[in-house]
């Protein structure tokens, strides 16, 4: 696979620029307006509720940071050290800082309330996923290039696709089920996977890999009942060595810094903590856990700021200190397809303890159910709006693209990616504009 390649075949390199392909391509993730919009995104709590949380942009700059302290574990493991294999396919830091730095940015407003109301109005068109929406401002829609978005190296655009399947509508799915005023965000839950307009982008990704890889890599696994849903659910089986990089990292900060961010607000109490928490901690396979975890508990529930971050520092340094480079599947010919980076089962389990603790006490608290679901009816209200009257309502330039889309289902993914590339500041404003006054 021709990893460095760029889809434009163009040089773009300057006189005595002597930066690898993939320092570039960090530097023009980090310049984008799509990565500048992260700042006023919604992590876990809204934006503008307080300044201590952290918002998108600051959940990927630690992804980042936790993306190359898993590169610096595994480049010292005597498993690459001791395998010429490994040792090519490590990537350098610039490669996993631009994935970790890059992969939120498919975002909509409004977190996951907003992945919803886009998913239910492209129900007809496409669909929406966040992840999709990533690839898709990268290959096309941030301008660096005329036609190219970003115009990245091939492997950071196969790092970038973490579910490498189209999503699919279903067509045993009622339509008549989507008139409803109000949406089932259940039920409109976004299938993971790329956008079937987006082909041509995944297509000269794999085009260099071989016939049978590019196979294996799509295969996925149907789940059983798909009698009332909106799209065909299915579920990826693999991703790029790259990728496994990046969504460890991003497991990690989502789980443990986000903990953080509760704990700081009073969202979960210690009370909470030791009754969900603390009790399975010490019955875990993991002789970390039961030696620590009574004093993790003392610790990030300190009034003391430095105790909790030490708390924090520690559970965070467990994770990455105990990853492996295992092998996802052998029938794979090219490494970067054939090999994935996994937590270690006894920390996994650590991880995962902490991950549903988080979903549970906070994703699924009423009022940040009842902040995202505020938001996914903006969003629902502003697509329809556009819809009904784009050229009036759609800004200049964008009403000249929208007339020359050549289909309906390009028309509403551009009216989805004008809503979809807003901040959750820009879309508030546009919805008092338009309803409120």
């Amino acid at each position: 696979m021709e990893l460095s390649q760029r889809r434009s075949n163009l040089s773009t390199k300057r006189p005595n620029d002597h930066r690898e392909p993939y320092q570039r391509d960090k530097a023009r993730i980090l310049h984008s307006a799509a990565f500048r919009r992260l700042q006023a995104k919604t992590q876990i709590l809204g934006v503008g509720q307080d300044d201590f949380y952290r918002t998108r942009l600051t959940h990927s700059l630690e992804v980042a940071q936790i993306g190359t302290g898993l590169l610096a574990q595994l480049r010292q493991s005597h498993q690459v050290t001791n395998n010429p294999i490994f040792q090519k396919l490590l990537p350098p830091d610039s490669l996993i800082e631009s994935l970790c730095l890059a992969h939120d940015i498919g975002h909509p407003p409004f977190g996951h309330g907003g992945e919803v109301a886009l998913n239910y109005m492209m129900h007809n068109f496409g669909g929406f996923e966040a992840n999709g929406q990533t690839l898709r401002i990268v290959s096309k829609l941030e301008p660096y290039t005329e036609s190219h978005g970003m115009d990245l190296t091939r492997r950071t655009f196969l790092g970038l696709i973490k579910y490498p399947q189209f999503i699919r509508a279903n067509p045993k799915y009622i339509a008549s089920q989507t008139n409803h005023e109000f949406i089932n965000a259940k039920q409109w839950k976004p299938t993971k996977g790329l956008f079937e307009v987006d082909k041509d982008v995944y297509s000269w990704v794999m085009e260099t890999a071989t016939t049978n890889d590019a196979k294996l890599f799509t295969s996925s696994v149907s789940e059983d009942n798909q009698s009332n849903t909106p799209y065909i659910k299915s579920k990826t089986n693999y991703k790029s060595f790259d990728a496994s990089i990046m969504e460890l990292a991003d497991d990690i900060a989502y789980a443990v810094h986000d903990l953080e961010d509760a704990i700081v607000l009073n969202n979960v109490t210690e009370s909470v903590w030791r009754s969900q928490v603390l009790v399975s901690f010490k019955a875990l396979d993991n002789k970390w856990a039961k030696t620590h975890s009574e004093q993790l508990t003392v610790m990030l529930f300190s009034s003391k700021h430095f105790e909790r971050k030490n708390a924090i520092g520690a559970l965070v340094n467990h994770l990455i200190t105990n990853i492996a480079i295992t092998e996802q599947h052998s029938g794979f010919e090219h490494p970067i397809l054939r090999y994935n980076v996994k937590l270690e089962s006894s920390a996994e389990s650590v991880l995962n303890l902490l991950k549903d603790f988080v979903y549970q006490n906070v994703i699924l608290s009423a009022p940040l159910q009842q902040a995202e679901f505020r938001g996914q009816q903006m969003l629902v209200s502003l697509f329809k709006a556009i819809q009904s009257d784009p050229f009036r309502l759609l800004p200049t330039d964008l009403s000249l693209v929208y007339q020359n889309a050549g289909s309906l289902d390009l028309q509403n993914r551009l009216i989805c990616d004008f809503l979809a590339n807003m901040s959750d500041v820009q879309a508030t404003r546009l919805y008092n504009t338009m309803f409120v006054g």
